[in-house]
């Protein structure tokens, strides 16, 4: 989210950089590409998964590099991997993700509702006012809430982001339930980094398209 205020906008740094696309993109990948080589086995496609999720955390503590984003993809893949394999369904692997996405686009949508749009909140917690930088307060975390013009924005780019999760089920919630394992897989994929990493650009264009609209500050008159 801190790309969404930045000056400039890099894809790359958006989905975490090249390293971290492959360890988010691999798992996934190579469950659809085992599952179909090994003529549709699936425990194969889930070793193959488990194996590459894995091996990310393993790479990153040995070059002491920090593991965050490597641990929270062995949580989901594993969640994956342990559901599809006590069903014997490979469609399940798929099937925390689809929650996850309904999660997000309940919390996104009904933050919007309520007006407190989900964007502004986590803007504000991480800007230079704001409660987790050095010296910031709830109150400057908030400050966008006294401005209309603000609030709509935020509402907005929120809408936009609901609207994603929600692509990604209207698209997968049917290949899932018409068992589709190749297609869904697919579909997770293309619908993963590469339409967050759009939907992350149009939120940037939107809110500096704000910024750059915002008068300046007139100067401050000089002392006596």
């Amino acid at each position: 989210m801190r790309a969404i205020e930045g000056e400039q906008f890099s894809f790359a740094d958006s989905i975490g950089g090249v390293r971290g696309a492959v360890e988010s993109v691999l798992p996934g990948f190579l469950f659809v590409v085992v599952f179909v080589a090994a003529g549709q086995e699936l425990r194969p496609a889930l070793i193959a998964s488990a194996a590459a999720a894995l091996l990310a955390v393993v790479v990153r503590v040995v070059q002491r590099t920090p593991v965050t984003q490597a641990l929270s993809g062995v949580l989901g893949v594993g969640i994956g991997v342990i559901w599809a394999w006590r069903t014997g369904e490979a469609s399940d692997y798929f099937a925390w993700g689809l929650l996850t996405n309904v999660a997000y686009l309940v919390a996104f949508a009904v933050s919007a509702l309520v007006g407190w749009p989900l964007v502004g909140l986590v803007l504000g917690l991480f800007r230079g006012d704001g409660p987790l930088s050095e010296s910031g307060s709830w109150a400057g975390a908030l400050a966008w809430r006294h401005d209309r013009a603000q609030r709509r924005l935020y509402s907005a780019v929120t809408w936009l982001w609901a609207g994603m999760f929600g692509l990604r089920l209207v698209v997968q919630v049917p290949l899932f339930l018409a068992d589709q394992v190749t297609a869904l897989g697919t579909a997770k994929l293309v619908m993963g980094l590469p339409l967050t990493a759009v939907v992350l650009w149009l939120s940037w264009m939107l809110v500096r398209g704000r910024t750059a609209a915002s008068p300046a500050a007139p100067p401050t008159p000089p002392g006596p």
